[in-house]
Parts: structure tokens; sequence; C-alpha cells
């Protein structure tokens, strides 16, 4: 959270310094701080202020991917960020992560269930404004480009017609930046421990977009429930 960020929710309010600090809990000279650059918005606090000035989650700091989150813990982080496949689990905004985070997180697991990769196209729609070069480098750092690539393609062949056009050409830009450090390894979305038969089955029987990421899996965007 810049704090760009920061004013732009003030100002959107229509708040004073006085009155935004009041409503977040801290001091006016605090405030004045943190809106020029000479105090860190902590995480705790950015919560704060995405909901109190009503911001986006990709506002919110992205934290580098963890390697080992359980199944529950990304329901829940999906559900905070509006999934309506999780929309039972209830969970306050309040609690909820960068969406860039959420994805890589989920793609850096060894198994993943369906329920879960499901899921990953519609962040990338509902939050077309997650920063890409974040995405990218992260990504790059942990060998992810290809099943993040391949999340992208999926996204991007699911958007309805008519839909945003800015936001269609952005994953197109977001595919082109991670084609250019596809890796030539073959591997699976999210299921390390495929069977060999199976494995044998979808390298023959992938989609085009499957196999030009190496990946060995057959989602297609009619496997996706919701679309942002």
């Amino acid at each position: 959270m810049t704090r760009a960020d920061l004013k732009a929710g003030r100002a959107a309010k229509g708040w004073s310094q006085t009155r935004a600090a009041a409503r977040l809990g801290v001091s006016q000279p605090y405030l004045a701080m943190l809106e020029n650059g000479s105090r860190r918005v902590t995480r705790d606090l950015a919560a704060r202020v995405m909901s109190v000035y009503g911001l986006p989650p990709t506002a919110l700091p992205a934290e580098s991917p963890h390697q080992d989150v359980d199944a529950g813990s990304l329901a829940s982080d999906l559900a905070a960020l509006g999934y309506p496949g999780f929309a039972h689990l209830r969970p306050r905004r309040w609690r909820a992560k960068n969406p860039g985070q959420v994805l890589l997180s989920a793609l850096a697991q060894d198994e993943l269930e369906a329920r879960l990769v499901e899921a990953l196209p519609w962040l990338l729609l509902r939050y077309g404004n997650v920063e890409h070069e974040w995405l990218v480098r992260e990504a790059k750092l942990r060998d992810l480009q290809n099943r993040l690539g391949f999340v992208v393609s999926l996204a991007r062949r699911a958007a309805a017609p008519g839909r945003d056009e800015r936001m269609v050409e952005r994953l197109k830009g977001l595919e082109a930046a991670l084609d250019r450090s596809r890796l030539a390894r073959e591997e699976t979305l999210c299921k390390a421990a495929l069977p060999e038969p199976e494995r044998r089955w979808l390298e023959a029987n992938r989609p085009d977009e499957a196999r030009h990421w190496n990946l060995l899996t057959d989602w297609t965007p009619d496997h996706l429930r919701y679309v942002a």
C-alpha cells in the first residue's frame, strides 16, 4: 500500500486528515507521516485502511508466496476475496490478503484440490489490476511461470464476450511476459502425485494451451463454474 493509495482513499471519502486518523485509530501527525512516505504502512494498518476507505484488496501489501499452505487456509483467503464457491465460509473482508499473493501461494503447492484450482482464473478476472510485474518476478523466483501462464490463459479465454477489453489486453500482456521465461521441463498443475497411467493419458490428450505451457492437465474454461 503506497502513500498515493492512502491519499486517494482519503480524498475519495472527502475526509480531512484529522477525521481519517480518528476512523483509522491513529493520530493525525502519524497519518501525515504515512501519507508523505516517512512511515511505512504495516500489514495490520493496511487491512484497516482497506476496510475504512473501501479500497480493493489489490492495495494491500503483497507478501512472498508461501510454499506450505493448507487447503482450509487457501479456501478462507479466497472467500475473503469474494470467491462465490466459498461464500458459505463467511469470512470477514478485513482479513483479505492481496489477490496476487493468494494466487501464487496456491500455485506453489505440490498438491492442490480441484475446487481451489478452479478459483484461480476467477482471481485474475475479478482483480484485473493486480500488479503484473510483481507476479512475474515472484513466479520466476519460484519457477511458477508455466503454472501461472496457463492459469492466465484460462482466465483470458473464460472472459465473457464484450468484457472490458483493457483487462483482457492486460492478461494477454501478462501471458506474453511469462512466455518469455517459459520453462522447458514438463510438470503438473499442482498434482505431483499424478499416477503414471494418467500422466501418459494427459500427455496425449491435454488441450493445446496445456501443451504450450508444458503442463499435464486437462483443465479448460468449460470446467470453470464462476467467472468474475
